[in-house]
């Protein structure tokens, strides 16, 4: 059975950083791959990074690219995104998913993802 669980979210304010956890059991961290999406309330999941454990290539959203590292921790089955200069509108619930990842076209698109955590809250104050 796979488990992912996130953690490190919190209350920050802008300018901030904070560093979330997804911590996975059940699933290979040699092949697929595990994203990061939000969804704020009231608006469309977004995918954010995704990190592919085949080649260990990583993909990015324009918006959140030059703000947001995605990182993998094999050893301990543990993907961490890396968040930088902190916005309000960056204020959503955030989530890992783990996935097979076929087509890397499709690496940021939530319907790859067959297996989510239950989410972290991320709170930018301005």
């Amino acid at each position: 059975e796979v488990q992912l669980v996130e953690s490190g979210g919190g209350l920050v304010q802008a300018g901030g950083s904070l560093t979330l956890s997804c911590a996975a059991s059940g699933f290979s961290f040699e092949e697929g791959a595990i994203g990061w999406f939000r969804q704020a309330p009231g608006l469309e999941r977004e995918g954010l990074s995704s990190f592919s454990f085949s080649d260990g290539s990583t993909y990015y959203s324009g918006r959140v690219e030059s703000r947001f590292t995605i990182s993998s921790d094999n050893a301990n089955k543990t993907v961490y995104l890396q968040m930088n200069s902190l916005e309000p509108e960056d204020t959503a619930v955030y989530y890992c998913a783990a996935g097979p990842l076929q087509d890397a076209d499709y690496a940021l698109s939530f319907y790859e993802y067959d297996y989510w955590g239950q989410g972290t809250q991320v709170t930018v104050s301005s």
